[in-house]
């Protein structure tokens, strides 16, 4: 059997890999969803990728499987009890955040429609295909990462910085940035058609 080419940043590590293989770079277009990988992203913030991915389970069931509607609603005394809960990074303000992200998506969705409206309108609705060779050429901010961190920012979401925004970008599908020697590169390019 062929071993598969991956990128570099997954290597070593299983549930690194099983993200890598079957959901990083894959365009997606759920609300809740966009909320679960932006909580996901905001708790990364000064942490690794690899103590976020094994804590995923831990953040869907805390946090109601990332229902917009239901963390919105959470009381200070839920926020509280998670913090007490090793299932999830427990870090108060990116807790707390969690449920300001969500209060202020329900705000995007009321104005454009969609979340996913909204954040892929960043890129014309069109995921924009890199071709890099290697994980050192890659940047961790892009002109459009600043411009969503802005308005994401003076829409009132927290922990969200240009780099978090630009791992969102990679992690959605807005980008393609898989190493184009890795298996999943071509794979993620035909993930193109987006819904308008």
């Amino acid at each position: 059997m062929t071993k598969k080419t991956r990128c570099t940043w997954c290597l070593g590590d299983k549930a690194d890999e099983h993200y890598h293989d079957t959901q990083w770079g894959v365009p997606i277009h759920d609300d809740d969803l966009w909320f679960e990988f932006l909580t996901l992203e905001g708790a990364q913030a000064g942490l690794s990728w690899r103590t976020i991915v094994n804590k995923i389970e831990g953040y869907q069931q805390l946090f109601k499987n990332f229902d917009i509607v239901k963390v919105s609603q959470m009381t200070d005394e839920e926020l509280d009890e998670l913090l007490l809960n090793p299932a999830i990074i427990r870090n108060r303000l990116k807790v707390y955040s969690t449920r300001n992200n969500a209060l202020q998506m329900i705000k995007v969705q009321q104005e454009f429609g969609t979340f996913d409206q909204y954040i892929w309108g960043f890129v014309n609705h069109k995921p924009i295909q890199n071709k890099f060779k290697s994980l050192k050429n890659i940047p961790a901010t892009t002109e459009i990462s600043d411009a969503m961190c802005k308005d994401l920012k003076k829409r009132g979401f927290k922990f969200i910085g240009s780099t978090i925004c630009y791992a969102l970008m990679q992690a959605s599908g807005m980008v393609n940035d898989h190493e184009v020697a890795c298996f999943r590169y071509a794979e993620c390019k035909k993930c193109e058609a987006v819904l308008i």
